[in-house]
């Protein structure tokens, strides 16, 4: 008998319709399998209460307490039938603290026949604030009775509560009842973890992992079950990963290698400084790739300012040199302007093929954006079909069918982050055969992660800052409780443009009609409600700044909506220091490149992730002079949102934030944006504390990948790939 199935049947033909609706459409369950790995997210402990003292605001919780007291009062109300409206009012204690309950109208009764002093049972629901003390109104509840042989004992059997991730309209006791239905399908359970690794890391099999995650006697089921569970999660997705590796270097491609007195030795030979020696190794395992056939997947992190770029177009040379062609897909047209005036200034008379002047080691570097004139494009598209060009430098207007390459060999993606997994599959499909792959990102990814999410690619890491880069300074500015430290903010920038430099300030919104938040359907975040004002707005700054503390200085602004060619202008202008001061949105996040930029001042900087602000950072002390980040909010001391400004001031290590980021959110939101929107299978596995499984599962799967690409003697593996995976991910996977 084929045992699949079983975990495949859907869960309304086991729990009704109506429970099955609720976990589909809340809980993302469809099957018995997807219930069985809805894991509880904690437990409670029969003989111990939870503490009421540390009820989290507007959230849904499930506690734990004793009946202390419970009144039924009478008030007068016009809406009741003789006047008179009742009130439940019930008083419940953990030892530790006490909260209340409050029932209305006609659903008082079966409470108040229910609540009586001295009764246990599970509580759920909103927490909220009357007359400045927390309550829950109109709870469910689930009666504990330890002493009778109802069904509630045999639900809650054993000596540990489980409490699952619940919704409002299915709390965690119906949740753990249907688990209770199912449960005994764990048993078909096929086991992914082939009979050697489990058995020599001593993890127990899968049906009973089940079994003990659900139903534990003991913390010690507990920690069996999670063991092993994460096992599941680690091995089974860098399996998917190794395989991607192992389909990819069977794929063809045409070996680039360096050439003798080409393009390359032009270039290096009228450097003006030498390479760090981080650009040094992480070049040599570049050109390593390149010289293989099949194609390079290789993922190159390094610190804002580390030298990524100059890494990227030695590789795109050394291509070129090679007779193929390289393309730069950058996520925004600021950037890709940027990256192309960068280049070219670097490649100097290089970067002039075919014209009057240029050296006769050189070639085209094009530039291709969606908002290009006619001419402009058509001759850009004419130059890669030709191979006049052998470097072109785009956003996502590269990806369009017309768009032809006449070999192209090295496909390099700027902040991977941005840009959809089909995006950059696209761009690789232009070739005759797959061109090599070559992702940068800035922001600094925590070793574990990059196994997790990019474990397709192999890392490179720049860790060193090139000679001549200056250290910055960051300090949190309290603008509400110390308005002076913001006055003091904008005399530094004066002070900084006094003494010849420039700088940045960054807000997190533009202002214009279209960005009215009274007009956005978006509903406000809980500090945006806190603060009952919208973020601060590019154009409002602006101008309050130029008639105010920085009057008399030059003041633009930059910001997504405006002209290409208005943005490139103003880029211009602020490049060449005509500009004292750029009021700006995140546009100036990557790539912005001005030595002279010395300060930077980012308001309301509590509405930006710590990735971002480090990014935003890096934009300053790129010269020899010194860097100043002023991070100002109106955040209270205590708040998370205050810490988190706190730590990106105390640290200008881009690994250590990227931990702090992660441990701050839910590792979904990190893995899930990561994934291009595919949900992450990661339900037990946490990525920065369980590293070391994450390393040993990738050692593992590699192996297990290479002895038998197509798992043929793994039946339980294959399956449980399948299941894991769901297709948008397999997608994802698939496109690396």
């Amino acid at each position: 008998m084929d045992l699949v199935p079983v975990l495949e049947e859907p869960l309304k033909k086991v729990l009704g319709p109506a429970t099955a609706k609720v976990m589909a459409e809340h809980l993302g369950l469809h099957t018995v399998g997807d219930l069985l790995h809805h894991y509880p997210r904690r437990y409670e402990e029969r003989g111990q209460l939870t503490h009421l003292a540390d009820l989290p605001m507007d959230e849904h919780v499930t506690v734990v307490a004793q009946v202390a007291d419970a009144r039924l009062l009478t008030f007068s109300s016009p809406k009741a039938p003789r006047g008179k409206g009742q009130r439940l009012e019930v008083t419940i204690t953990d030892g530790s603290g006490q909260l209340k309950l409050v029932f209305f109208g006609n659903g008082v009764h079966k409470p108040h026949k229910e609540l009586l002093p001295g009764t246990r049972a599970l509580f759920a629901g909103k927490v909220s604030v009357f007359n400045r003390r927390l309550q829950l109104a109109h709870p469910a509840y689930e009666l504990l009775r330890g002493d009778d042989v109802s069904e509630t004992v045999d639900t809650w059997a054993g000596a540990l509560i489980p409490l699952y991730p619940a919704t409002a309209k299915l709390e965690s006791w119906k949740i753990a009842k249907s688990v209770q239905t199912v449960l005994p399908s764990a048993q078909e359970a096929t086991d992914p973890l082939p009979e050697s690794l489990r058995a020599g890391r001593g993890l127990v099999p899968l049906p009973e992992a089940l079994l003990k995650i659900h139903r534990p006697h003991t913390k010690a089921d507990i920690e069996d079950a999670r063991s092993r569970l994460k096992w599941d999660e680690a091995f089974v997705l860098q399996v998917a990963l190794a395989r991607r590796r192992h389909a990819d270097a069977q794929l063809p491609a045409v070996a680039r290698r360096p050439k003798k007195d080409g393009l390359l030795s032009a270039f290096d030979a009228k450097l003006p400084f030498t390479l760090t020696e981080g650009q040094q190794k992480v070049t040599k395992e570049i050109f390593d790739d390149l010289a293989t056939e099949h194609p390079m997947h290789r993922l190159l992190q390094g610190e804002v300012g580390s030298g990524k770029t100059m890494v990227a177009l030695r590789a795109m040379l050394t291509v070129v040199d090679a007779g193929g062609q390289a393309a730069m897909l950058a996520p925004t047209e600021v950037l890709a302007q940027q990256h192309h005036r960068s280049i070219t200034e670097m490649m100097g008379e290089l970067a002039e093929g075919g014209m009057l002047g240029g050296s006769e080691h050189s070639t085209k570097v094009v530039l291709l954006t969606g908002s290009m004139g006619a001419a402009g494009r058509r001759q850009a598209l004419l130059d890669l079909v030709t191979a006049e060009a052998g470097i072109v430098i785009g956003t996502h207007a590269l990806i369009e069918d017309k768009v032809q390459f006449h070999d192209l060999g090295l496909v390099v993606v700027d902040e991977q982050h941005r840009f959809g997994v089909e995006q950059r599959d696209a761009l690789r499909g232009k070739g005759k055969q797959p061109p090599h792959l070559l992702v940068m990102t800035a922001t600094p990814i925590p070793r574990t992660v990059a196994m997790t999410v990019f474990g397709d690619l192999e890392t490179s890491v720049l860790d060193q800052l090139p000679a001549g880069r200056s250290p910055i300074a960051s300090h949190v500015v309290p603008a509400a409780d110390k308005p002076h430290f913001l006055s003091r903010a904008w005399e530094r920038v004066r002070e900084e443009v006094s003494n010849g430099h420039q700088a940045y300030v960054v807000c997190p919104r533009i202002g214009d009609e279209d960005d009215d938040p009274k007009k956005s359907k978006k509903k406000p975040s809980p500090e945006d409600e806190a603060e009952k004002r919208p973020p601060l707005a590019v154009l409002d700054v602006a101008d309050q700044l130029a008639k105010g503390p920085l009057q008399g200085l030059k003041v633009e602004v930059l910001h997504g909506r405006m002209p290409p060619d208005d943005k490139d202008a103003v880029m211009r202008r602020f490049a060449a220091g005509e500009t004292d001061v750029l009021v700006a949105t995140t546009v100036i996040e990557v790539g912005v490149n001005v030595p002279n930029a010395t300060a930077m001042v980012i308001m309301d900087a509590d509405r930006f992730g710590v990735s971002q602000l480090h990014q935003l950072r890096g934009r300053v002390g790129r010269g020899s002079a010194a860097g100043l980040c002023l991070l100002v909010t109106e955040m209270a001391e205590a708040s998370p949102a205050r810490q988190r400004l706190t730590a990106v001031a105390s640290t200008l290590d881009g690994f250590e934030l990227s931990r702090i980021d992660l441990e701050q959110r839910r590792e979904g939101d990190v893995l899930g944006q990561a994934q291009s929107g595919a949900r992450t299978s990661l339900r037990m596995l946490a990525v920065i504390d369980d590293e070391e499984i994450i390393a040993e599962a990738r050692e593992e799967a590699s192996a297990v990948v290479a002895s038998d690409p197509d798992l043929e003697h793994l039946p339980g593996l294959r399956t449980a790939l399948q299941a894991l995976l769901d297709e948008e991910r397999e997608q994802y996977l698939e496109k690396g």
